[in-house]
């Protein structure tokens, strides 16, 4: 009398050798698509259509790059216009190591560094008596705000202006070409790049007076 073989006994016979040339054939084919093909599309693309962001959006100054547009800058002397306060380390503005203090409105240590940082801005400028900008004496979740607010500009013209022999009207004007609208008419708010506007700074009114450090806390 003939018996069937049970299902379990047909699976744990049938041979599996001719299962390794299609998975071998799809895992190179993959591979190849995924890890050659498609990179190399995506940065043909964004070098031939956005060739300036897709390489970091590096500002350069006499053929040599300064900086990034994208990333803040830590300017410490009085006569340039100074950034937002970062919390990276082991240094400021630190692209490497992104992020904030993780402090909260009612720390001690933030509320310390506020108020060092308002003293540093008075120091630098003790004929300045307007509300300081609060920009200026926190830092943003990123520690890489290459941005301040055009109120936290026009608070530095003073000092500026004083140092540099410059009247504050030609400042005034320097701060207007450089601000940057609200995003798409409804995102964010006007603002300034702090690393271009000390570099239209330094070409249009250069100065080679020594200058302190500005503390760094």
């Amino acid at each position: 009398m003939d018996t069937l073989a049970s299902p379990r006994a047909a699976a744990t016979t049938a041979p599996t050798e001719g299962l390794w040339r299609p998975a071998l054939v799809l895992f190179a084919a993959l591979s190849l698509i995924t890890g050659l093909a498609y990179p190399l599309a995506v940065t043909g693309v964004a070098q031939a259509t956005l060739a300036d962001p897709a390489n970091g959006s590096l500002v350069w100054r006499d053929g040599k790059a300064v900086g990034s547009s994208l990333i803040g800058q830590s300017f410490s002397d009085p006569t340039h216009f100074w950034g937002r306060p970062s919390a990276t380390t082991p240094m400021p503005d630190n692209a490497a190591n992104s992020g904030g203090s993780n402090l909260g409105p009612s720390n001690p240590a933030l509320v310390a560094a506020v108020k060092d940082r308002i003293q540093a801005l008075h120091a630098a400028d003790p004929s300045q008596t307007a509300p300081v900008p609060i920009d200026l004496v926190t830092a943003s979740a990123s520690g890489l705000d290459p941005h301040i607010s055009v109120a936290a500009a026009q608070y530095q013209l003073p000092r500026i202006a004083r140092l540099r022999g410059v009247p504050v009207a030609a400042l005034q004007d320097l701060v207007a070409r450089h601000t940057e609208g609200i995003l798409l008419g409804f995102l964010g708010e006007p603002r300034v790049n702090v690393l271009q506007l000390n570099l239209d700074l330094d070409a249009r009114y250069p100065t080679t007076a020594p200058t302190p450090a500005r503390p760094q806390t």
